[in-house]
């Protein structure tokens, strides 16, 4: 069934064509991933998709009750039903004092709440934990209505999407299958425009090469003899202006067809960018990092207790935990060398944080960056280019920038910068797909040592080459990718699977049995007992699924 169409829709911002769409249309089965460069105009196509947003040229029918989940904006509604409270391990009404990931679990819980037969979504694991983004993800994917959404999560868009609409230049361009399948389309779309312009300079070349080759024979057309006679010049004379005009005419057909050759732009080659680390600022300790005996609370909630870990050097090390279990402290206790951490002498840190203090406001892109760097500025001008800032616009001042394009020269200011230990907190917030994927590039090049906290499984897939977790007051670290630390996780967690599994049929059966009680109370129901045992259930069932694979 058609839920959504939209044909001959342009949207302007000023003087500029943000969408320029000529007919678009939504069913539905469909699961639409919408993916695009910071501020190639994602939020503004779905927010005209949802009618949230008029078009300035065109027609938008909209056939279907709508559900929209918004990475800034407040649910529609600020209560949901106990069952959905319950699947999402949240409380039923809506509070300014939750936290950012408790906020996002209950605006995806709200639209799948209220019977919606197609679902916006912007950004709707933002905030959340990976415990809470595999979550979000397994109840969009068992919602059966349309889903169109906007992520710079590759996992999710992996899992849950059917098509990729792109949108580049203000067009959109549909591609059938998941994030992979277009990445990989993309790649074969690459291929192929190679390989056509390479056919097409070949032949233009072979043309040209003709039409010298015609010419030179022009040339070479004897003029008439001087001692031949009159009429057996004449003859000469008239057989060599027709050889004459015959290879003009051939040289004529031969520029029109280099004329009528379809011209083929050669693609844009994407420059490997290698961050090769100085001689002079290499460390040569085996130990980076080592923290001992770390005691950590704050008031009664206790961080850390008797804990330690080891970074060793050229280690790329994912610290992973739910969120409020204390990687940001840990980060931080690193930061301000805080009794019991050791750090190798000669280290110097590169660390990225949200609030980006890194950066000077009233300087450029191009100053920013050279302040610190150790590499000169053309290569810097070639790594500011692969994340989209080219030409004049590495002049632009960073008090001018949008928080996207922030994010993405601090890290150029700290990838050149003279560091040779990375700490990276949460990198990949606000990043778009293209620019991730340049900094997991550069990532996986480089030589130095990298401790950094990420939600975003891919790239801790692709980045990591061992795991640091935070479990119960202390640091584990695991000697392996993310993949195998998922394995070895999986099978020491075989044997207590069914034990859990029981317990949470228990719980959930029982919660279930007080919500019933709760919707149709008996006379002398004792409310507030019944609601808090809902919430202790609530708060343990939300336990033993962490545990579970």
């Amino acid at each position: 069934m058609l839920l959504v169409e939209c044909s001959k829709v342009k949207k302007y911002f000023g003087d500029r064509l943000i969408l320029d769409i000529d007919n678009l249309k939504v069913y539905s089965q469909d699961r639409i991933g919408i993916v695009g460069v910071n501020g190639a105009g994602k939020t503004t196509l779905i927010n005209i998709l949802s009618k949230r947003l008029e078009p300035d040229e065109g027609k938008v029918r909209l056939k279907a009750k709508t559900g929209y989940i918004s990475q800034l904006e407040p649910p529609n509604r600020k209560t949901i039903s106990r069952e959905m409270a319950a699947k999402f391990g949240i409380r039923t009404t809506w509070a300014e004092h939750m936290s950012g990931g408790e906020k996002t679990r209950f605006k995806v819980a709200e639209a799948l709440d209220n019977e919606n037969t197609l679902i916006f979504a912007d950004e709707p694991t933002s905030n959340v934990d990976m415990v809470g983004i595999e979550l979000i993800e397994k109840m969009l994917a068992e919602y059966r209505g349309a889903l169109v959404i906007i992520s710079h999560d590759r996992s999710l868009l992996d899992k849950l999407c059917t098509q990729i609409i792109e949108i580049e230049n203000s067009k959109i361009k549909i591609y059938k299958g998941n994030y992979s399948d277009y990445r990989k389309q993309k790649l074969e779309e690459r291929k192929r425009a190679q390989f056509e312009y390479e056919e097409y300079v070949k032949e233009k070349k072979r043309l040209e090469q003709v039409i010298h080759k015609t010419k030179q024979k022009v040339k070479s057309i004897k003029k008439t003899p001087k001692r031949m006679g009159n009429s057996e010049a004449r003859l000469h004379k008239m057989g060599s202006q027709k050889a004459k005009a015959n290879l003009e005419r051939a040289i004529k057909n031969v520029e029109k067809r280099i004329e009528h050759l379809k011209v083929k732009e050669k693609p844009q080659e994407q420059p490997v960018i290698k961050l090769d680390i100085l001689d002079s600022v290499k460390l040569h300790s085996k130990i980076i990092i080592e923290g001992e005996n770390l005691n950590k609370s704050y008031g009664d909630k206790l961080i850390f207790k008797n804990a330690a870990f080891k970074i060793y050097n050229g280690a790329r090390v994912a610290l992973l935990g739910p969120n409020g279990c204390g990687k940001s402290t840990l980060l931080k206790m690193i930061l301000d060398n805080e009794d019991g951490i050791k750090i190798a002498q000669g280290a110097k840190i590169g660390y990225f944080s949200q609030d980006m203090d890194i950066l000077k406001q009233d300087l450029s892109i191009i100053e920013n960056v050279m302040e610190s760097s150790i590499y000169p500025e053309s290569f810097a001008r070639l790594f500011l280019a692969r994340l989209l800032f080219k030409g004049d616009s590495i002049y632009k001042k960073v008090n001018t920038l949008s928080g996207g394009e922030r994010v993405k020269v601090s890290f150029a200011k700290i990838l050149l910068g003279d560091f040779n230990l990375l700490i990276l907190d949460e990198p990949t917030n606000y990043l778009d797909i293209n620019s991730l994927e340049v900094l997991e590039e550069t990532l996986k090049e480089y030589e130095g040592t990298l401790l950094f906290v990420s939600h975003d499984r891919k790239f801790v897939s692709n980045i990591a080459s061992q795991i640091m977790i935070i479990e119960n007051f202390q640091i584990k670290l695991f000697p392996g990718t993310y993949q195998e630390y998922l394995e070895r996780n999986n099978d020491s967690l075989k044997d207590q699977k069914e034990e859990i599994q029981a317990k949470l049929f228990i719980l959930k059966n029982r919660l279930s049995e007080i919500i019933g009680k709760l919707s149709l109370p008996a006379k002398g129901e004792d409310i507030q007992a019944l609601d808090e045992e809902y919430y202790k259930i609530l708060a343990e069932i939300k336990k033993l699924e962490r545990i579970l694979p």
